[in-house]
């Protein structure tokens, strides 16, 4: 077994010398890199489970047998021995949606530079963008139009995801890895590329669906991924971003390919948690885009009714973001423009019905019976407020 060998190879360096000649042999390879990767992913399937398992334990066998040489000979004897591995290449599979080949390499990197410090880490990612050609495939998509080059856009995503961020235990680790694809990109592209990894895809091909944001309200899943991605950035442990590049992210993210529906700005933004949302809002109220920031405060209401989420939350955050105003003019406008966010809605709302025909697509009635509910338990939440700060009357 190889867990057994794996502790061999630690008895002496004659010993693991030996092994890593007869890894790189053919008799080696053929017994220790399985390469049926396909058909393995069925719910419930032992096959998918073990083939993983074997290839972490290949990362500790490799590990322990390269011990003694410098991370770049170690790099170019694990490249070595995997080049023949067509599955682990970023277009080395014909169906890698069904393929098991990206995880195993994900893992066996995983195991195999588990402890090694930055530097040494970077020295990994600078190897395997070299090596899978990965700048100028990202160059081609985030510069084309948005699915024009789909299959690139999968296979991009499926090597990041599985072979750079899948498998890490450390939100840190994470951190690290997800910074070294995104930062070498101007902000534009960084955006772009989030979305194409991290962004909602097809069920039935995988391919990234880059209307979903335009064309409709949409669902708590197509944001999940990306949600996390900016809450990882925002956290302590992405020490390369500061507030301001994640908020610039996120605003650039908002219009890629086009401008989102500002219901899913909201969403997101809920997803992505208290800090994030708050950083968010702040930036448009010292920015003096009060009219901006009411639209988002009426959608974050809507999101909360329609997802069924307290709606005191939003009034928190609203009275919140109403201390970072500097005058008691400035704060007293942008409750005037939330009001007015309300009114001018419910007026498009009303006028969507009345000019809808009512058929089982038309989903304007619903919205307005949405907005509705939300301005009420909105305002119903700041006269508790409202009651319970005034003094006691008889």
């Amino acid at each position: 077994a190889v867990k057994d060998i794996s502790t061999l190879s630690m008895v002496s360096k004659t010993l693991s010398q030996h092994l890593i000649r007869y890894i790189s042999t053919s008799a080696g390879t053929r017994r220790l890199l399985p390469q049926d990767f396909h058909n393995l992913e069925l719910p419930g399937s032992s096959e998918g489970a073990s083939v993983l398992e074997h290839y972490k334990s290949l990362g500790l066998l490799f590990k322990r047998c390269t011990l003694l040489l410098p991370t770049r000979d170690r790099l170019k004897y694990i490249h070595k021995v995997l080049s023949e591995v067509s599955c682990f290449k970023l277009s080395g599979c014909a169906s890698p949606l069904h393929c098991l080949g990206l995880k195993c390499y994900g893992v066996f990197l995983q195991i195999l530079t588990a402890g090694w410090d930055e530097l040494e880490c970077h020295r990994v990612f600078n190897f395997l963008w070299q090596l899978s050609n990965l700048a100028r495939k990202v160059q081609t998509v985030v510069s084309s139009r948005a699915g024009s080059a789909r299959k690139l856009e999968l296979r991009i995503r499926l090597y990041c995801r599985r072979v750079l961020l899948n498998h890490w235990i450390h939100r840190s680790d994470s951190a690290f890895w997800l910074t070294r694809i995104l930062k070498p990109w101007p902000i534009v592209n960084q955006a772009r590329l989030l979305y194409i990894i991290f962004g909602p895809v097809s069920s039935l091909d995988g391919h990234v669906v880059w209307q979903k944001m335009t064309e409709g309200p949409t669902d708590e899943t197509s944001l999940k991924g990306l949600a996390e991605a900016i809450k990882l950035l925002y956290g302590t442990e992405a020490r390369e971003w500061t507030a301001d590049d994640v908020i610039s992210l996120v605003d650039e993210l908002s219009v890629v390919p086009q401008e989102w529906l500002m219901e899913n700005n909201a969403r997101l933004l809920l997803l992505s948690g208290n800090n994030i949302c708050f950083t968010f809002m702040a930036s448009k109220a010292v920015n003096g885009r009060a009219v901006e920031l009411a639209r988002l405060v009426v959608f974050m209401a809507l999101v909360c009714e329609k997802d069924l989420y307290c709606m005191d939350w939003v009034v928190r955050m609203m009275q919140k973001v109403c201390r970072v105003f500097s005058t008691p003019w400035e704060r007293n406008n942008f409750l005037q423009c939330l009001e007015n966010a309300f009114a001018h809605m419910l007026m498009d709302m009303l006028q969507a019905v009345l000019a809808g025909g009512h058929d089982e697509e038309d989903n304007s009635f619903l919205n307005l019976f949405h907005l509705v509910n939300a301005q009420a338990n909105f305002h119903k939440e700041i006269l508790y407020l409202a009651v319970r700060s005034s003094p006691n009357t008889t």
